[in-house]
């Protein structure tokens, strides 16, 4: 399925109701009201935009998989899905960033795992581990492995993935989206190189956050 429209198919659930309540308070002379839900319906479609990106060719960058803030780097034990020490990056993504995640490395998508849970914002350590989330295992041609997981905010109540287990997939390629606001995780090999730091701002599908060895 082709997710390269300037605004993503999953929008329009939100963009056509809202442009035809627009034109109903219009029609119906409630200005003010009209004008309120013109402004909500031009928000909401530059929300769920769908930009281009210019992805590095170099063969051992890692992309971020998403525009947002760097909120945390840090060495840690994954167990969940995978096993052993990780060097992690966690990206926020307010409500004003573009909201498609992409892939950071090519390779096979190994294994997509979601899973149920709560809703805290997800700037909040807590958010990492109570929220609900998708996580997404590439391996790569070389076997090995990299975690990204899409974790749902306090706004965002659905993550969206557009892709299947077994599939060869690129890097910079679109994957999926969270809606209104949310958080992106990076597990990588432990003896990768971190590009960035806390607090840089970041492309999904442009900036580079890391090199393999």
């Amino acid at each position: 399925m082709n997710h390269n429209s300037i605004i993503v198919r999953e929008g329009f659930l939100f963009i056509i109701p809202l442009g035809i309540l627009t034109v109903i308070l219009a029609y119906a002379g409630v200005v003010w009201a009209a004008a309120f839900f013109f402004i909500v319906t031009l928000f909401v479609t530059w929300f769920f935009r769908n930009p281009e990106r210019k992805t590095p060719e170099d063969e051992n960058v890692v992309v971020s998989p998403a525009d947002g803030r760097i909120l945390k780097i840090e060495e840690v034990m994954e167990n969940a899905i995978l096993k052993g020490k990780f060097k992690k990056i966690s990206i926020f993504m307010n409500v004003f960033n573009v909201h498609v995640n992409r892939i950071p490395y090519s390779g096979r998508v190994d294994v997509i795992q979601y899973r149920e849970g709560k809703f805290f914002s997800a700037n909040l350590d807590k958010a990492s581990s109570l929220n609900e989330r998708n996580s997404v295992l590439i391996k790569t041609d070389d076997g090995r492995e990299i975690l990204t997981i899409q974790i749902a905010g306090i706004i965002a109540r659905r993550i969206v993935c557009w892709i299947k287990e077994g599939i060869k997939i690129e890097r910079g390629r679109r994957f999926g989206l969270i809606r209104f606001g949310s958080r992106l995780e990076v597990f990588l090999p432990i003896d990768s190189t971190i590009s960035v730091k806390v607090g840089d701002r970041v492309k999904g599908g442009e900036t580079p956050i890391g090199y393999l060895s």
